[in-house]
């Protein structure tokens, strides 16, 4: 990508201390994008600042007022927004569906979902004062498939999907693109934390969960963090343009999440 392409954008990325965010979070900076961040771990923060110089937020999506002060302080420091990246979520309980706790089934959808609602009702004022921008909702290839033992969060995925496809009808006319990116496995400690969690609900061991898993993604491989950032930048270029509305799997083809 031409390296001016997202050059000068002002960017704020939830959950951008670590993992997919961070790497987000890198690669707009890189390109030269102006960056504000916000996680709910301060030594991720601290991390992302020593290592890149970018500003953050302490603040956890779940509550509304905290993320009130996310959006003031990246006002502060952007100056305004052009591109929101609505990456903060939990993974959820697992299990099954009578055996889930009620309050860990409300946890997963006051981040997944209403944190990501309280992002949005406080940036798009900011985007439409803009003329224009871009929301890149980080969803799930269970936003798309089913996951058995894992329905919160496949649940709360869903819902990430019919958000943004209906906001993207909305706020088009306003002149801002609203996508989706859907994540399929994404190498690193979570990822090998599912095998682990996992294994024991369906009675084999993680190596036999890990071969199965593998036989169902079409290219037989995961995915990474910078494929991920890669496509969100994409979105925020001039090359996504006339892109808005999608649900866009960065997966590798996984066919089913079913094993």
């Amino acid at each position: 990508m031409n390296n001016g392409a997202v050059s000068g954008l002002r960017v704020l990325v939830t959950g951008g201390g670590g993992g997919i965010g961070a790497e987000i979070a890198r690669q707009f900076a890189a390109l030269g994008a102006m960056v504000h961040v916000c996680d709910i771990a301060q030594e991720h923060l601290d991390a992302l600042h020593e290592d890149c110089g970018i500003e953050g937020t302490l603040a956890d999506v779940a509550d509304a007022a905290a993320v009130d002060r996310v959006f003031e302080d990246a006002e502060r420091s952007l100056g305004g927004l052009d591109v929101l990246v609505n990456n903060a979520g939990v993974t959820g309980p697992m299990g099954p569906i009578e055996d889930l706790p009620p309050a860990e089934w409300e946890r997963t959808y006051a981040i997944n979902v209403h944190g990501m609602f309280y992002c949005l009702r406080r940036g798009v004022p900011m985007l439409k004062e803009a003329g224009g921008g871009a929301v890149i909702n980080i969803s799930s290839v269970a936003g798309r498939l089913g996951y058995p033992l894992r329905t919160a969060y496949s649940s709360s995925k869903w819902a990430v999907v019919g958000l943004t496809q209906g906001l993207a009808m909305e706020l088009g006319p306003h002149d801002i693109r609203v996508n989706a990116i859907l994540p399929g496995w994404v190498a690193g400690e979570r990822h090998e934390r599912n095998f682990v969690r996992r294994a024991p609900l369906l009675g084999i061991e993680p190596e036999e969960l890990r071969r199965r898993t593998y036989s169902r993604i079409s290219l037989r491989r995961v995915v990474t963090t910078s494929d991920i950032a890669e496509m969100a930048v994409f979105l925020a270029s001039p090359g996504g343009r006339n892109i808005t509305g999608q649900c866009l799997n960065v997966c590798a083809g996984v066919e089913t999440l079913a094993i």
